[in-house]
């Protein structure tokens, strides 16, 4: 694992514990073009299972509607990449989890799929807390699916980490 993973992984598990008399953040990821990678640069960080409760892996929209609760309108509405989507994958990762923050990745990694509305490359995020409103984010990311998909893992757990650091400063 790069360096850079490896920083995050430390970093997010430091804000997540909090300190000892902070409640602890579990986590619970749902990723789709990313294949389960963002779980995995988490539990790199040995310890991870005290603040790392869960990853859904539904690649395909079945697997999001069963495991996640993402409702088939908004799928055949805005498709499997869309901020729509990305903000239920978050939210049903935590309804289906006892974790506190979540994110959610879908998106195209290539090198097919693309279209002139959401090319190769279109990921969409969600980062969200317990009661919390999803916060969403749309990126275009160059280079090939390898690259694509570090990028969009880089992207979410760089948010992460955010939503854990402010979630810490709550009163």
């Amino acid at each position: 694992m790069d360096a850079d993973f490896v920083a995050l992984s430390a970093e997010l598990g430091s804000a997540a514990l909090g300190r000892p008399d902070q409640r602890r953040l579990l986590i619970a990821t749902a990723e789709s073009c990313t294949g389960g990678w963002a779980a995995q640069v988490i539990t790199h960080t040995a310890g991870s299972s005290a603040w790392f409760e869960r990853g859904f892996v539904t690649y395909a929209n079945d697997a999001k509607v069963e495991m996640l609760g993402v409702r088939p309108e908004t799928l055949e509405k805005h498709g499997a990449v869309s901020l729509e989507t990305a903000a239920e994958m978050a939210v049903g990762a935590l309804k289906n989890s006892n974790a506190l923050i979540s994110l959610a990745i879908t998106g195209i990694a290539g090198p097919t799929g693309g279209s002139p509305g959401k090319p190769v490359g279109t990921v969409c995020f969600a980062w969200c807390m317990k009661d919390v409103a999803p916060e969403t984010d749309r990126q275009h990311f160059d280079g090939d699916r390898e690259s694509i998909r570090r990028q969009a893992t880089l992207h979410a757990l760089k948010g992460l980490l955010k939503l854990a650091c402010s979630a810490r400063s709550m009163p």
